[in-house]
């Protein structure tokens, strides 16, 4: 092996410092911004604050989810063909930190006066241009920095336990301070402009942060100059199993975070009676998540991700049933929500490094290398994932009569909120326990990268 391979190979399995672990979770801080009132209280604000129906704001997520995966795929392209001297992933999140913050605010100036058709339509205009457009522009060559700041498999689960760490931190910011600065701001929706100002400045600072601080080290020289056609990236995508398996995993997993996170809202309004109970639950739910998510690194080398993952989502099944012995009890409630969220925290803390994994095994397989495209694609699961769950919830809520401007809900209403709440993470749950099963990459892992090296060394993929 020559110099230039050694270094190469040197700076490829660089061990990421604990400043650069920070700073690029704090990308991932301000990424929750939006993507934390997106999928827990935009809904409740759409219906509770600007009147529109909540059958309407589900088709209107729904939508917007399925553009959404569209555009992740053309975003997975752009990504593994840009070309700057900060790399191919890292300059987007320079480029669309601006629009990011201005567009989020857009997102809660619907005009108050205005026709319900008319603010359907600036909904959904201006939910396309956050989510399907900007968002995407920014998230996806984020997460593409998974595969790209190191080869090292300890190192690269270490990074981004940080980044799931940060993440749900961002996103336990805005969900549980924000109904409180709402309220204290005048509960109206001149309250919610306000706080969405303040989070957009905090989340482009964030941003900032993150790109000053981070940096690409993995460059497979023989992918510099590969064209490949938009056929032959789709077959090798397709023919990656395991990419597969993530996406459902992710989707999944989104799923049930968008739907726990919203009708938490509802439950805490109209079963337990206090609508201010939803921040200490929902916060007690990401402070373990949280906290378990910076443990899981120290043990995948010895169990794996995916035992991690399976393991875990069998603990927030008994965390459901726990809180369905006393649905009631707001102390039952906060023990949930705990176990819950120590549950998921493998799962955050995994399925990214998993995807990481993912785009090696796809080289190895198919010899096309797609960083952008295994993250990309990956992640049509969890916005069309989103999409659904939103959509569902508006579907389902509307099915039995709910009026957000009403006094009092219907039995009706009530039963399905309460179902909903109790029932829907069990049967997620279930699925992502068979996902679970059907991963084998972690025991493969090991050759994949072995045979890699060698190749590199050949100058072949």
């Amino acid at each position: 092996m020559d110099d230039a391979s050694k270094n190469r190979r040197s700076r490829e399995d660089h061990v990421v410092s604990f400043r650069e672990k920070i700073c690029y979770g704090l990308g991932d801080s301000a990424c929750n911004v939006v993507y934390g009132l997106c999928s827990t209280l935009l809904t409740f604000f759409y219906t509770d604050y600007v009147g529109i129906n909540a059958f309407v704001v589900g088709i209107i997520f729904l939508i917007t989810r399925l553009f959404d995966g569209v555009s992740d795929i053309i975003m997975g392209f752009i990504t593994d063909r840009t070309k700057s001297k900060y790399g191919k992933a890292r300059p987007w999140i320079l480029w669309m930190s601006v629009p990011y913050a201005v567009t989020f605010i857009l997102l809660f100036l619907v005009p108050a006066n205005a026709s319900q058709t008319i603010q359907a339509i600036y909904i959904f205009v201006t939910y396309n241009l956050v989510n399907t457009i900007v968002y995407t522009a920014l998230n996806l060559p984020y997460s593409t920095m998974a595969s790209l700041i190191t080869r090292d498999q300890k190192s690269r689960a270490s990074t981004q336990a940080w980044r799931i760490f940060c993440g749900p931190m961002g996103k336990m910011v805005v969900t549980v301070s924000t109904l409180p600065l709402v309220k204290a701001l005048g509960d109206t929706q001149r309250s919610w402009i306000i706080v969405s100002c303040i989070f957009a400045v905090i989340a482009l600072v964030l941003l900032l942060v993150c790109f000053f601080n981070i940096e690409e080290r993995v460059v497979i020289e023989a992918a510099q100059n590969q064209k490949v056609s938009v056929g032959k990236n789709l077959k090798a995508l397709f023919s990656n199993q395991y990419w597969a398996i993530c996406l459902g995993l992710w989707g999944i997993m989104v799923m049930m975070s968008t739907v726990s996170g919203t009708i938490t809202t509802y439950y805490c309004k109209y079963i337990l009676g206090n609508q201010d109970l939803y921040s200490p639950i929902y916060a007690a739910e990401l402070i373990a998540q949280s906290i378990v998510v910076l443990i899981v690194p120290y043990f995948v080398m010895r169990f794996g991700k995916r035992n991690l993952t399976l393991a875990g989502i069998l603990l927030v099944i008994v965390a459901q049933l726990v809180w369905i012995t006393n649905p009631m009890s707001v102390g039952v409630a906060m023990t949930s929500a705990i176990l819950r969220g120590i549950g998921v925290a493998p799962l955050w803390a995994c399925v990214f490094p998993m995807i990481a994994d993912c785009a090696e095994f796809g080289q190895w397989k198919t010899h096309v290398r797609q960083d952008g495209m295994i993250f990309s694609a990956a992640s049509v699961g969890s916005k069309v994932g989103g999409g659904l769950a939103s959509a569902g919830i508006g579907l389902l809520m509307d099915s039995v009569g709910y009026d957000g401007l009403a006094a009092a809900q219907s039995a009706e209403a009530l039963g399905m909120i309460k179902a909903i709440c109790m029932y829907a993470p069990i049967i997620f749950s279930a699925i992502i326990v068979v996902l679970c099963l059907l991963y084998k990459l972690d025991k493969l892992y090991p050759q994949v990268i072995a045979d890699l090296r060698k190749r590199d060394e050949q100058g072949i993929l």
